[in-house]
């Protein structure tokens, strides 16, 4: 009997434990919408490829640019929206604290890549973008499904080889555009199902489609 007791009083620390994480989440980021980031870095990548692109390194810059310009704004508009509209926010501004996590490895990519570009030096773009994005990521990972560190230590790594091997051409956009890719989808799943793994078929396809979410879905 006093087994039991001690079996319930710890059940009920563990649910305590589980609606403190909860609360403390930060639910503010779209999942879909870094697939689609993710999606648009490859596809930019295919258009900076073709032959009927600029060539030149000034174009390329633009290029990436407006990636990131859309990412952001999509990013960003997203989260306004589940600010201003979901009922369990309350429009609490310190509900968006989490955000803030985010901003010095931004300012450091920003600063970083206008010094680079201001030297005419070129070749380290793609690993500075990666590194400091990955930071970005493991800073927000004690408000965020907590596998997000895996995306965080990928585009590390991705960004350290890149930073190791100069000889990676900036015109060469596959580069970018397939470790984005393969980033942002997997970061959008893990964010998409809060983190709780493993995905079955039918989740998954229910996600890349834009399907009816799953029950397991529906419970987050």
């Amino acid at each position: 009997m006093i087994a039991n007791h001690i079996y319930h009083a710890l059940e009920q620390v563990r649910e305590l434990q589980q609606k403190i994480l909860e609360r403390q989440r930060f639910k503010g980021y779209s999942g879909r919408v870094r697939a689609i980031c993710g999606t648009t870095a490859l596809l930019a990548a295919a258009i900076m490829s073709s032959p009927f692109y600029p060539q030149t390194v000034k174009a390329h810059i633009y290029g990436w640019g407006m990636v990131f310009l859309f990412g952001f704004l999509l990013n960003y508009g997203a989260m306004i929206h589940w600010f201003l509209f979901d009922p369990m926010v309350k429009r609490d501004i310190r509900r968006l604290k989490p955000t803030l996590d985010a901003l010095p490895a931004l300012f450091v990519g920003g600063i970083l890549t206008a010094t680079m570009i201001m030297n005419g030096d070129y070749r380290y773009l793609f690993g500075i973008w990666m590194t400091l994005f990955g930071v970005a990521n493991l800073a927000s990972r004690h408000v965020l499904p907590r596998r997000i560190w895996i995306v965080g230590l990928y585009y590390i790594i991705a960004g350290s080889i890149c930073l190791l091997s100069p000889s990676i051409s900036f015109l060469n956009p596959w580069v970018m555009g397939i470790v984005f890719f393969i980033g942002e989808w997997t970061g959008g799943v893990i964010l998409h199902f809060d983190g709780e793994f493993p995905l079955s078929p039918r989740e998954l396809i229910a996600f890349l489609f834009h399907h009816k979410e799953s029950k397991h879905a529906e419970q987050i």
